[in-house]
């Protein structure tokens, strides 16, 4: 006898509903994590979709890769992806220096495979697996360069910087010299975000949509 996929709610926001669901899959019951843009505010239903859009497409490119979700379907509207289980970073109650040495190489990994993550700095992005391990979620803000140039080069020095400031946070005695001479150092873009897009993203975000940064970190399958 199958079990029963009773669907249970994540999150809700102006993008729609996050449910966990089981389905029903080749070799058995598949835990998975279900955004559903039909649900979202009428107004930004388009953004929505195109921020789901863009998770499918960098989960796609990111098949090969452990400790991120694997895509099961995108239809336009839902998007179905695995459940990682684990806890976010900031609920983990600390991680040691094994954790950052394997998020290094899972980062490369996915810097390999052509996706900027873009949204590193966010806690509830990175979890901690029950082996202690580390994995990633939330694609909806990655993107893939059709060329590695030096945008792309930014970019990802930039999701490296965020995983060091984690590290800083965490295990600042584990910081290497270079490490912390990265971090002395933001990139041209982090520069100009700071100034000018952080400012109004926030205002955005926390004074209109009524959501901050954090909020959401139950929603840990890959929202």
């Amino acid at each position: 006898m199958n079990p029963p996929d009773t669907p249970v709610q994540l999150k809700r926001d102006v993008f729609g509903v996050v449910r966990r669901r089981t389905l029903q899959g080749p070799t058995g019951p598949l835990d998975c994590v279900e955004r559903d843009t039909g649900e979202a505010n009428r107004w930004l239903r388009w953004l929505a979709r195109r921020l789901a859009a863009r998770e499918a497409r960098a989960l796609a490119a990111l098949r090969r890769v452990p400790q991120v979700p694997v895509l099961i379907s995108w239809d336009g509207r839902r998007l179905q992806r695995s459940w990682l289980p684990g806890v976010p970073l900031h609920q983990s109650g600390g991680v040691d220096r094994a954790y950052f040495r394997e998020a290094l190489r899972l980062l490369r990994r996915v810097h390999a495979a052509g996706i900027l993550h873009n949204d590193l700095a966010k806690e509830p992005n990175w979890l901690v697996r029950p082996d202690g391990g580390p994995a990633l979620v939330d694609f909806q803000l990655a993107m893939r360069p059709r060329h590695r140039g030096r945008l792309f080069r930014m970019l990802a020095r930039d999701d490296l910087r965020h995983l060091l400031k984690h590290k800083r946070t965490y295990c600042p005695e584990c910081l290497t010299t270079r490490q912390r001479a990265l971090l002395a150092q933001r990139s041209p873009i982090a520069g100009t975000w700071a100034r000018t897009g952080k400012p109004l993203y926030r205002f955005v975000t926390r004074r209109l949509l009524g959501w901050a940064d954090r909020e959401g970190a139950g929603d840990r399958g890959g929202a």
